[in-house]
């Protein structure tokens, strides 16, 4: 089975802007994908690594449903190295999509993270984001004991 057909059982609807598998999981099904600036119908695509993987999507669900985004936004605010880490990824992703000029997940000011989702999927495409890294450490498990793609 194509890679894009995985990626839309896992999604369950067609991926815009689809580009590649950036990560698998451990079981060789798409964990991670990469999107391309703009889709088919030229439409702005500000996540440029998106997650996929149904058990990793539920997780971080789940830690920004219990505050996550605020407390990962407090954290990035107030320690001095997630700042920069926070910084230095932002820069890195307006340098590998210049078209759009948006950090990670179409962030456009800083202050606030928008979503814990593209923070992680920036962190397993582009290992060293030690923002990415801690929200991922704080998940249960980073991928399942079985595979969760149908």
């Amino acid at each position: 089975m194509e890679d894009i057909e995985l990626v839309e059982r896992q999604l369950g609807r067609r991926p815009r802007a689809f580009v590649r598998v950036a990560v698998r999981c451990p079981f060789g099904k798409p964990g991670i994908t990469e999107q391309a600036a703009f889709d088919d119908d030229g439409r702005p695509f500000p996540t440029q690594y998106y997650v996929t993987c149904r058990h990793l999507v539920a997780a971080i669900s789940r830690l920004e449903a219990a505050g996550g985004v605020e407390r990962w936004s407090r954290a990035a605010q107030e320690d001095g190295e997630l700042a920069r880490s926070l910084a230095e990824a932002q820069a890195e992703q307006r340098r590998i999509r210049p078209e759009l000029d948006m950090g990670i997940g179409g962030a456009t000011r800083g202050g606030s993270l928008k979503c814990l989702h593209a923070h992680a999927a920036f962190a397993l495409a582009r290992p060293g984001y030690e923002l990415g890294d801690r929200i991922l450490e704080e998940l249960p498990a980073l991928w399942p004991d079985s595979c969760c793609t149908p």
